[in-house]
């Protein structure tokens, strides 16, 4: 651990090295950040009286390829964005987690008691109860630290707020307690295990991967015990165009909604479990196509639609990056649409039937179209139902797209990204 002031002079007003290859070389945006650490660490003094302290940081992930295919075992195409979450953390010598986050009052875990408590499921303690849970059960150490946070990656925005918040109190952990020798594929495992068992989410295993390594990565989840993680050497800043995740807003949080978002892996599985296997990833297209007359029958037919999109989107991740490394940016242009669309007719997250008067990752897409047919390539982003879209736009058409975009969604609901080398990391400056 380090004394603040010597922290902020390694920083020097965002003049750093590690800080131009976490946020970029845009002046403002370094001096900007500066600020933010420097303020976070003062928040962290006053709030728990001590100046020694470590500084983490943990990137927000763009799904690139490869649309609700990590569940049943598919591959994806991801990227750690330079959207983060800030910590500043230090141990506390006792056996209780106390973290406060910029907006929200602090909350303290006791590490005494692990156990699984289904009235806390879908709060924060509870994913930090279930890290420290499962890296104990594993071998790892665990102890009480108190963490400031300042989060930026836009929570229910498909850029995956709670996944890199997982990773970053494993990374914690796991520096704070473990000298960091915890990989940051296994800090992904226990972040997808604690959201399962203890948030109470069957989410897959994409996001946290993705926040955890950082990079251009594609994960092949076929023993998602032992996911393949393979980095992607491609540049997207010499392509000329600009990733921009749009907040389009949304997204229910009321029952019916949840269970709309829970049916997709359950109904791929169900479509599954009618040719004797555990996930899609186990079965082919020409299996599922043979048994259709039998498999509706118990499934429906919308379960049968999902398969046919996981088939799909599963073989396409693999086209991607075969295009990404041939430099056929062209292709995989055609691809992410091509992805798009499978997404809203066959996988249909793109809107909730229960509240289908709020349709707008529908009306986003439609705009996207508009202003980039024939020149760019437009999808949904993530979870769906809500949340984000994704555009691939060509620099002579990125003011009048987030013009048009945030004509209807709002000032600032545009983020024009790039792709972080790091994952989630404790900063050595």
């Amino acid at each position: 651990m380090t004394k603040i002031n010597q922290l902020i002079e390694k920083i020097d007003g965002g003049n750093n090295p590690l800080f131009q290859e976490l946020y970029g070389t845009d002046k403002s945006t370094l001096t900007a950040q500066a600020a933010r650490y420097a303020s976070l660490m003062s928040e962290f003094e006053k709030t728990y009286g001590s100046d020694d302290v470590d500084l983490f940081s943990s990137p927000g992930r763009t799904e690139i390829g490869g649309n609700h295919t990590d569940h049943n075992y598919g591959r994806v195409l991801a990227g750690a964005v330079n959207l983060d979450m800030a910590a500043v953390a230090a141990k506390n010598g006792s056996n209780t987690v106390r973290i406060k986050s910029v907006g929200y009052p602090e909350f303290q875990v006791d590490l005494s008691d692990l156990s699984i408590d289904e009235s806390q499921f879908y709060t924060s303690s509870s994913l930090v109860k279930g890290i420290c849970a499962r890296m104990k059960e594993v071998g790892y150490e665990i102890g009480g630290f108190d963490a400031c946070i300042d989060g930026r990656v836009p929570k229910g925005s498909g850029l995956s707020s709670s996944a890199s918040f997982e990773v970053l109190v494993g990374a914690i952990v796991n520096n704070l307690f473990n000298d960091g020798k915890m990989g940051g594929v296994e800090n992904a495992i226990i972040g997808q295990w604690a959201e399962n068992n203890y948030f109470g989410k069957p989410c897959g295993l994409m996001d946290q991967t993705a926040c955890s390594v950082g990079g251009l990565i594609t994960i092949d989840f076929k023993d998602p015990s032992k996911p393949i993680v393979k980095e992607v050497d491609f540049d997207f800043v010499s392509t000329g165009f600009s990733l921009v995740i749009t907040d389009v807003g949304g997204g229910h949080d009321d029952p019916a909604s949840q269970a709309e978002y829970a049916s997709l892996p359950t109904e791929m599985k169900a479509v599954a479990a009618e040719l004797g296997a555990e996930v899609l990833r186990e079965v082919t297209l020409e299996q599922i196509v043979d048994k259709i007359p039998e498999i509706r029958k118990k499934t429906g037919d919308r379960a049968i639609l999902r398969a046919y999109h996981f088939q799909g989107d599963n073989q396409r991740v693999v086209d991607q990056v075969a295009a990404l490394e041939s430099n056929d940016f062209e292709a995989f242009l055609k691809m992410v649409v091509e992805s798009g669309y499978s997404s809203y007719m066959y996988n249909q997250n793109i809107f909730d039937v229960v509240h289908k008067d709020d349709q707008v990752v529908s009306l986003g897409l439609a705009m996207s179209e508009m202003v980039l047919k024939g020149s760019g390539a437009w999808r949904v982003h993530g979870g769906g139902f809500g949340g984000t879209i994704q555009a691939f736009v060509p620099q002579d058409k990125l003011d009048e797209y987030v013009k048009t975009l945030e004509h209807i969604y709002g000032k600032g609901k545009c983020h024009t990204l790039f792709i972080r080398a790091k994952g989630s990391v404790k900063l050595e400056l």
